[in-house]
């Protein structure tokens, strides 16, 4: 029964729910979005409240409900609504900003200005900051702040009421960070020289550090080239600073060695203008300071030139990078040394050369023989054909020679000229049928001839004989 009563006490008092607030973190323009349950008992006509803390139990109003459902702030980015039927209040942050952060509770209105608290959350807004190395960061911290801090370092603070560039104990900083107020007392804080391990988490805060206002992520980013050369060849690197920042300090060329710091190659000395360019073996260093500009030759270069070079400041405190070369050299093949793996490269491509004449040549003389064997085949074919119509012609004119003269036909049949033994011809013209009116002619004797001839023609058909020979 004890036991009972203790689950019921947040539903009888809801201001004991959420006491521990919720943690949330938000980029800025980033959304939050808040569900807040109520007790059953909470009438629709209770007013809800999204509120900053304000006093001890206070309330400092962000926004609240009307008799509508739903209640936007004046500039839209906030909105409250309240769900009857299912007993919550959301809440609903768009637009995030970084001076957001805070702490928030949703609460019902009670008599007496009590504001029993529904659900209580922390809320970070963290600006996020974006910048090259060597570039310069200005910040401007909220109201009330004198302190810049790092997660996992000390804290750099400015003395209350004067403008102070104090020190920074943050190993990554050393000297390159100040803190002062500016006159309208907002303090400033300005990071120079910025470098990649300058990447983190930062906040201004109340009290040293002690009470945190409003936080920051920067990370920075190195400018980096990359280059490709042959052996024996000349490569020629630019890299850009800002001449009002660095037109005075030394600039240096060096490479990295890996799990060691950069060794220098050459350097510029800008304070004597003749000495600006230094000439180191094969590499030269030019310091244009009119534009902004370092250049670096390298010449006859050499396979075990790659790796990794940077330009660089010459600080007091070592080295800042300005920009990171990766540089990759090939080795260039000599006349005479070709390595055994081209050659055998070289001979496959031969091989696969004449392999492919080979069997090109094959398949055309194929072709060609199929050709020549086509080209025989239908000769031979047209020729006998040829041959068959000769011997039918010569069979229709053997046979016609000593017959009977056909109606509408005439013929001549002639010998050889010498009176040899040969083969007698005969030549015929076969003409159409004979209309009535026209004349018909035929082969008679001379007994069968009409006695009363009308229209009749007569032709005498005679077929001499030829001589025989002594050899018959």
């Amino acid at each position: 029964m004890e036991l009972r009563a203790l689950f019921l006490l947040p539903l009888c008092f809801p201001g004991l729910q959420g006491q521990d607030p919720e943690a949330y973190r938000r980029r800025e323009g980033d959304t939050l979005y808040i569900q807040c349950p109520y007790a059953v008992g909470t009438t629709d006509s209770e007013i809800k409240y999204w509120c900053l803390p304000q006093g001890r139990a206070g309330c400092k109003e962000v926004l609240h409900t009307y008799s509508y459902e739903e209640t936007r702030s004046q500039d839209g980015r906030i909105k409250i609504r309240d769900n009857k039927a299912s007993k919550t209040v959301s809440v609903t942050m768009s637009g995030l900003k970084a001076e957001d952060s805070g702490t928030y509770f949703c609460a019902v209105y009670s008599s007496y200005y009590t504001y029993p608290r529904l659900k209580t959350i922390s809320l970070i807004v963290f600006r996020e900051l974006l910048q090259w190395e060597l570039d310069t960061l200005t910040v401007w911290c909220p109201e009330g702040s004198n302190a810049w801090c790092q997660a996992g370092s000390k804290c750099t603070a400015s003395r209350t009421g004067r403008t102070s560039s104090a020190r920074s104990e943050m190993k990554s900083l050393q000297d390159r960070v100040s803190v002062q107020y500016n006159a309208q007392r907002a303090l400033i804080v300005t990071m120079k020289n910025l470098q990649i391990q300058d990447s983190g988490v930062y906040w201004c805060a109340l009290d040293s550090g002690r009470t945190w206002k409003m936080e920051f992520v920067l990370s920075v980013f190195k400018r980096t080239q990359k280059l490709t050369a042959k052996e024996s060849a000349n490569i020629t690197v630019e890299c850009h600073y800002k001449i009002a920042d660095y037109s005075t300090v030394s600039k240096a060329w060096c490479k990295r060695e890996e799990g060691k710091t950069c060794k220098v190659l050459v350097t510029t000395k800008p304070e004597s203008p003749a000495a600006n360019s230094t000439a180191l073996e094969r590499v030269r260093i030019q310091d244009d300071t009119q534009q902004g500009i370092v250049t670096i030759t390298m010449e006859q270069l050499q396979v075990q030139d790659s790796g990794v070079y940077w330009c660089a400041l010459q600080h007091s405190s070592g080295l800042l990078r300005m920009e990171e070369i990766t540089l990759n050299i090939s080795m260039a093949l000599r006349r005479g040394r070709v390595s055994y793996s081209e050659n055998q490269s070289q001979e496959t491509l031969l091989g696969d050369s004449e392999n492919t004449f080979l069997i090109l040549s094959v398949v055309l003389l194929i072709l060609l023989l199929l050709a020549l064997l086509s080209c025989t085949a239908l000769a031979v074919r047209h020729y006998r054909l040829l041959l068959r119509a000769g011997n039918r012609e010569a069979e229709d004119t053997s046979d016609r020679a000593e017959g009977t003269a056909q109606p509408g036909t005439s013929g001549r049949r002639e010998s050889s000229q010498d009176g040899s033994k040969g083969p007698a011809y005969i030549h015929l013209d076969v003409q159409s049928h004979p209309s009535p009116e026209d004349p018909l002619y035929c082969n008679v004797e001379p007994s069968q001839a009409p006695r009363n001839p009308q229209h009749v023609e007569y032709a005498i058909i005679a077929f001499n004989q030829a001589p025989r020979t002594s050899k018959e």
